[in-house]
């Protein structure tokens, strides 16, 4: 059976960031920015990270499915655990199966789509794929503004349900470096974009095609559509060079998310599964330190395919965010004074968090097979009828829920004031106090629908350890 793509899913933060107001901040150090001061690019909110935003595409992709997965792969550049198991972290928010084989991926911007190759190779169960990145780039450089926080995921596997069908690619490892970051900086080295071109995109990418096309015995007139994870005029050269239209450039998503580093391709490639027809041929191009190709031709069950909000529906949902000043508080890059309120040590106790972690990873309490009642966190008494070890797992992260009580603390501490806190009401019976996330300053109400998302909840500053919980944020409609 041909291996392939079962389904896709993506995610793309709330928060925008016009990129008239980066350049109203910065063009004094840059005056030529003003003729890039056009569209928006998608930034994380302060509890959102490469991690967070991998759960998110994840879900999205699964739909509330647990399927029974060989392995979960998380691609990024920026994963905040240099030593930690980002995915298996990943698979605990998902709450995956623990025989789950999970991995992490990179050092390099095409790592998703050598991790993607590397699995439709030797693919013989289900796996889930999940690119994600969470750049930072210097106040008032190039990368501020063409950069864009997203992440996608890809569920593969074998049968039927394929949506598109992998038939064939190639891989070209060579040391070009385009642009290099070392270990423990926060920023990229960018190198002469006009040798990269040359040297890299124009010779390495056709190279790497030929011998993809020959894997899958079809030439470049069969391409429908082309994912160019690059500059859009880079791309259109590389057209040229392989005999394709410039026309079946795939949307690069600048104007209103921006470039995602090593998850780029795959949220291209998912926009594009999201508008695809039967029988089309996609190339995927991955591009750093060499390149890769991968060809995939849509099949009729694309039509049936299950959808989330993928790229489109994130795109739509949107905030804009007005104070470049925050986003740079949000990023770290400015160090604000929080007063003697922040002062707080935030040591995490890891044995009692180890003991509680599906509790807290996955936000699974308990439910009374005896009343009903749902409740958090789960324990051997029922809270309503007072039943000893009655209670089964409860999942509350794909609750429904909704705004019981809250409030605006402008006294409490919070990255991004007010801190939002209230009791929340879950559709299951039962509620918790819980701090609610993307809502700006007065939207709250009792009654507001809310969704639950895994987010940051602190951060060690003084160990280096990132913790993160469940939180409720506005409920999602397009």
């Amino acid at each position: 059976m041909t291996p392939g793509i079962l389904g896709w899913g993506a995610y793309v933060p709330l928060l925008r960031l016009p990129r008239a107001r980066i350049v109203t901040q910065t063009a004094w150090l840059n005056p030529g920015f003003r003729q890039q001061a056009h569209g928006e690019r998608a930034i994380c909110n302060w509890d959102e990270d490469a991690l967070t935003m991998a759960v998110e595409a994840g879900r999205d992709c699964l739909q509330g499915a647990r399927p029974v997965l060989a392995d979960l792969q998380l691609a990024s550049t920026t994963l905040p655990f240099a030593d930690r198991s980002n995915a298996g972290l990943v698979a605990a928010a998902l709450d995956l199966e623990e025989s789950v084989a999970t991995r992490d991926t990179g050092g390099s911007l095409r790592c998703a789509t050598s991790a993607l190759l590397a699995s439709l190779r030797g693919q013989t169960r289900a796996g889930l794929l999940i690119a994600s990145e969470h750049r930072l780039a210097r106040a008032g450089s190039a990368g501020e503004l063409r950069f864009g926080d997203a992440a996608a995921a890809l569920h593969l596997g074998y049968g039927e349900a394929v949506v598109a069908g992998f038939l064939g690619g190639a891989s070209l490892a060579r040391d070009l470096v385009d642009h290099y970051r070392a270990s423990g900086e926060r920023y990229d080295y960018p190198l002469e974009e006009r040798w990269i071109r040359d040297e890299g995109y124009l010779k390495m990418v056709p190279e790497v095609c030929a011998r993809a096309f020959s894997d899958a015995g079809l030439g470049a007139d069969a391409v429908d559509t082309l994912i160019f994870p690059g500059p859009v005029r880079v791309g259109q050269a590389v057209c040229r060079r392989l005999g394709v239209d410039p026309s079946r450039l795939a949307d690069d998503l600048a104007a209103n998310c921006g470039h995602a580093g090593s998850a780029q391709p795959l949220l291209m490639l998912v926009h594009a599964l999201e508008e695809a027809s039967p029988g089309q041929v996609i190339l995927v191009l991955g591009f750093g330190q060499g390149a890769d190709a991968l060809l995939f031709r849509v099949t009729d069950a694309i039509t049936r395919a299950p959808r989330g909000l993928g790229v489109t529906g994130h795109l739509s949902l949107r905030r804009e965010e007005t104070e470049y000043l925050r986003y740079l508080s949000f990023t770290g890059q400015v160090e604000m004074e929080w007063g003697a309120r922040a002062e707080h040590d935030k040591r995490t106790a890891q044995s009692v968090y180890y003991r509680k972690r599906r509790a807290i990873t996955a936000f699974v309490g308990g439910r009374c097979t005896a009343c009903g009642t749902a409740q958090f966190p789960r324990t051997r008494a029922c809270v309503h009828c007072g039943a000893i070890d009655t209670q089964e797992e409860h999942r509350f992260a794909d609750s429904r829920a909704q705004v019981k009580s809250y409030t605006e603390d402008w006294q409490a501490h919070s990255p991004s004031p007010p801190l939002m806190y209230g009791s929340v009401s879950f559709a299951e019976g039962g509620s918790l106090m819980m701090e609610f996330t993307d809502f700006a300053t007065g939207e709250l109400s009792v009654g507001t629908p809310l969704r639950m998302v895994f987010r940051i909840k602190d951060i060690d500053e003084k160990r280096g350890f990132t913790r993160y919980f469940w939180k409720p944020a506005p409920a999602r409609s397009v």
